[in-house]
């Protein structure tokens, strides 16, 4: 991690996350909104995951976004996608598309590093709606 990095912004940046984030159709001006992105997301995440999932999702992660996911002390009432996304939308004031487009880019980056079982398990952990944020169908139980 470049020195630069830390000095000139105060934190660290997520390389291996941001990339695959910054490279979304070129969704982000600057790395700087994709690192911002990808911090948002993943400290939203963090105060979602508990348990085994969190631990591994967050060995699977580079070091700064696994600090950044691991910070977060989770919620005790989990969101559902679509409340985790206005969540993070009245954290920061975007909109919700805006948020919306940030989620499914940075859970499509995390989804590469984690792995298809991995996503599995969390996605069993979490409330609904967050299959579709993970670019995956959203699939219930038969009755």
């Amino acid at each position: 991690m470049p020195c630069s990095d830390t000095e000139t912004t105060g934190k660290a940046r997520i390389p291996a996350l941001q990339g695959g984030v910054a490279s979304q159709e070129g969704a982000y001006p600057t790395r700087e909104r994709a690192d911002e992105a990808v911090r948002l997301v993943l400290a939203g995440l963090g105060r979602q995951l508990t348990g085994d999932e969190r631990v591994d999702l967050a060995a699977r992660l580079p070091l700064e976004a696994a600090r950044v996911l691991t910070a977060q002390i989770p919620d005790t009432q989990p969101l559902t996608g679509w409340a985790f996304v206005k969540d993070l939308a009245a954290r920061t004031g975007a909109s919700l598309a805006t948020t919306r487009w940030d989620t499914g880019s940075v859970f499509s980056a995390l989804a590469t590093h984690a792995g298809p079982d991995l996503i599995t398990r969390i996605l069993r952990q979490l409330p609904t709606g967050y299959a579709l944020l993970f670019g995956r169908a959203e699939l219930t139980p038969a009755a």
